[in-house]
């Protein structure tokens, strides 16, 4: 078996996504590559949708959210009068990337992106992908508007059956959905107890702790968050990933040094055993991201979430909460409020505890593998 994984440089996740199932069909004995589709096809391309991501989604906001609520509301064919940069992108180097896939001979295509699985689409209406199985995963906890519009890609793979009614409401038969989850390294799905994970990180494992998260590229204002979380007045061990921002880590560092109370600040940069760090705390605080709401999902870790990128994040949010799963941070309710009343308050943690193991699906990455090993 003979498995081409395809993602696109816009964010940590998704390439994460890719690597924990190229990982998993690889144990199992598939031929697998990844593959970032507009590395093939222009360097400069590929670089100016990673910095454009980056940079619209922390800069436009108002502009970002807006687009996504015209696409949502409309359907993604709303915008077909005037074709995305991205359609014509795909259309003009279709020929050269298929040139390519041709070089690989794959029996599954999987595509962790929806610009790859647009590319795909695009090689699917031009018959040139017609004996291989295509498969696309929506790494948000929603339906993005642009998955509506790739129906030549045989399977979506969603977060949840919960959303599998939002999904055919949208058109999307459900003889394609696959409500497998989010497919996370399976070392999230592995038992490691408290003291354990305590002990790798040579922390007090009697001692409430947060972990607290800001993407892999570190936009969390965590200084901010450590000034109210350390006036609460309940001793905590705050366990601070900056990811690749050195200069917050620098920050932190510096709050840390100067901070003489009851809690401990412990900062990290950017971290590879975020499954240890989860197994220690009783909470996370980070943005909702897909893959890092899956990965917390797996440890059963409630989530106080925080500055969620305008339309897909806010869409996770909205899932998670009004699943019991989290919290949001909101100016009306700060992150102290929210620290203390679910410190004060056992049985919340426990119900949502419980909540999150219901719905969670730690086992995604092998599901998937077994779908595509078995589906030919």
């Amino acid at each position: 078996m003979r498995v081409l994984i395809l993602s696109v440089t816009a964010g940590y996740g998704h390439h994460a996504t890719a690597k924990a199932i190229g990982d998993m069909l690889t144990s199992k004995g598939a031929e697998v590559h990844t593959l970032d589709v507009y590395a093939y096809i222009s360097n400069l391309i590929k670089n100016t949708i990673d910095k454009g991501y980056l940079f619209s989604s922390k800069h436009m906001q108002t502009l970002y959210r807006l687009v996504y609520q015209l696409a949502e509301n409309n359907g993604a064919s709303y915008f077909s009068s005037a074709p995305s940069i991205i359609n014509i992108i795909n259309a003009l180097g279709a020929s050269k990337f298929a040139k390519v896939l041709a070089g690989y001979a794959p029996d599954t295509i999987i595509c962790t992106h929806i610009f790859a699985a647009q590319m795909v689409d695009e090689l699917k209406k031009r018959k040139k992908l017609d004996d291989i199985t295509t498969i696309g995963i929506v790494t948000d906890y929603t339906l993005h508007p642009y998955w509506e519009d790739v129906p030549r890609v045989q399977y979506i793979v969603t977060a949840s059956e919960l959303l599998t009614f939002r999904c055919v409401k949208r058109g999307i038969p459900e003889r394609r959905i696959l409500p497998l989850g989010i497919p996370v390294h399976p070392k999230f799905n592995q038992t490691l107890s408290r003291a354990d994970a305590a002990a790798q990180l040579d922390i007090n494992p009697n001692m409430r702790t947060l972990l607290l998260m800001g993407g892999s590229m570190g936009y969390a204002d965590h200084v901010k968050i450590l000034e109210k979380l350390t006036s609460i007045g309940i001793p905590l061990q705050l366990l601070v990933v900056c990811g690749n921002n050195k200069k917050m880590q620098s920050r932190v560092e510096q709050f840390a040094s100067r901070y003489e109370g009851d809690c401990v600040v412990k900062p990290y940069g950017f971290v590879n055993n975020v499954e240890v760090m989860m197994s220690a705390s009783d909470c996370i605080v980070s943005k909702p991201g897909g893959l890092t709401v899956s990965e917390a999902l797996a440890k059963n870790l409630p989530m106080l979430l925080v500055d969620p990128i305008p339309g897909h994040e806010e869409r996770n949010v909205e899932f998670l909460v009004n699943n019991g799963m989290a919290a949001l941070i909101t100016k009306h309710f700060p992150i102290d409020e929210a620290v203390y009343e679910l410190f004060r308050n056992p049985v919340r943690l426990q119900t949502v505890r419980q909540t999150m193991q219901a719905i969670a699906h730690p086992d995604a990455t092998e599901r998937l593998a077994e779908f595509v090993l078995h589906n030919k």
